[in-house]
């Protein structure tokens, strides 16, 4: 069975490459870790056929983890009621209910896919993909962390074809963390890429290396500020500017075809925004004016952006490879009189 992982740039066409191996007839099932990947993924299969076809089932992680694997296995014999998406209080052993479920019976979210492998449920989880499914697709799979890494790895074991997806520097969220489990995975590649290898599965860096999505322009920006390596397949050019007047940052702010993408906090501003880490998966935008926070400024001015912590960092990579035509930088002080 061909066993993959393709580390994409941002734009190269990770989810084209996802869906159109898929045919009317594909037992497939698609993972991936937010609701709104989800949404999208669903959107572009039936995009493709007009409808989702019966053998295709696209699930987010946790909905796969509970829905999938826990409830047929383990839900009557543990007396199980659903998740808990608080953090485990209690440091208690393995062997004791309490370490993976409340007092309500409600399964602690970050210690899911580790109550599977303690209860030796992989051979039965394995089992069920193979009977149902042919083909396992995971998109954003750089996401992946704690106990739910090692259960992937596990469950790309399975005799199914496994295709995994995703863009090591736009790791931006974790599917769960617990304590420092796997609590370095992501701060070295050749590292990462050592994991899926002793797995069995092959890292590719070559079939999405370069992105349809941003000009030369941008690309070589992220490059060199961000030293974060991305190429464009074209060689046109776009803008990239920096405002630093109140009037112009004001028309910014009015202006609803431009996308104003936050550090954080971008509801609080009254305007067409997102955060940076949530615009991730997100393709139709053509102009994007990135706000810069106190901490982002100086080192923008100084050309330090990529002195920046690892999160914060990637984040800004996913705000500016958001962006089909001109970036355009403003210091979030200038924004700050429609903040409430």
């Amino acid at each position: 069975m061909d066993k993959r992982v393709i580390f994409a740039v941002a734009g190269s066409g990770k989810t084209t490459l996802l869906t159109e191996r898929l045919t009317e007839r594909s037992r497939t099932l698609i993972l991936t870790h937010t609701v709104n990947n989800e949404r999208h993924l669903r959107t572009k299969v039936i995009s493709r056929f007009g409808f989702l076809p019966d053998g295709i089932r696209i699930m987010t992680w946790f909905e796969f983890l509970h829905g999938f694997c826990c409830r047929p296995l383990l839900q009557l014999q543990l007396g199980t009621r659903g998740l808990s998406f608080e953090q485990p209080r209690l440091k208690i052993s393995r062997s004791h209910r309490l370490h993976f479920q409340d007092q309500a019976g409600r399964i602690y979210h970050n210690r899911l896919s580790l109550l599977l492998m303690h209860r030796e449920m992989m051979p039965a989880v394995c089992a069920r993909l193979e009977r149902y499914f042919d083909e396992l697709l995971i998109d954003e799979v750089q996401d992946f962390a704690g106990h739910d890494f090692n259960f992937l790895l596990k469950l790309c074991a399975a005799n199914v074809s496994v295709l995994l997806a995703g863009d090591f520097y736009q790791h931006t969220f974790d599917t769960s963390r617990d304590g420092n489990t796997n609590g370095t995975l992501h701060e070295d590649i050749i590292r990462y890429e050592a994991h899926f290898r002793e797995a069995g599965i092959m890292p590719d860096r070559e079939t999405l290396s370069k992105t349809w999505r941003c000009s030369q322009t941008v690309c070589t920006f992220i490059s060199s500020h961000l030293n974060i390596g991305i190429e464009a397949h074209g060689l046109h050019a776009t803008l990239i500017e920096t405002v630093s007047d109140r009037v112009r940052a004001a028309a910014l702010h009015q202006d609803d075809g431009v996308i104003k993408l936050f550090y954080r906090e971008h509801h609080r501003y009254g305007c067409y925004s997102m955060n940076w880490g949530a615009s991730k998966g997100l393709d139709h935008f053509q102009d994007v004016c990135i706000v810069l926070g106190s901490s982002h400024w100086p080192l923008f001015t100084r050309e330090k952006l990529s002195t920046l912590p690892a999160p914060s960092r990637n984040k800004l990579y996913v705000a500016c490879s958001r962006a089909r035509g001109n970036i355009t930088f403003v210091p979030e002080t200038l924004l700050r009189p429609f903040r409430t």
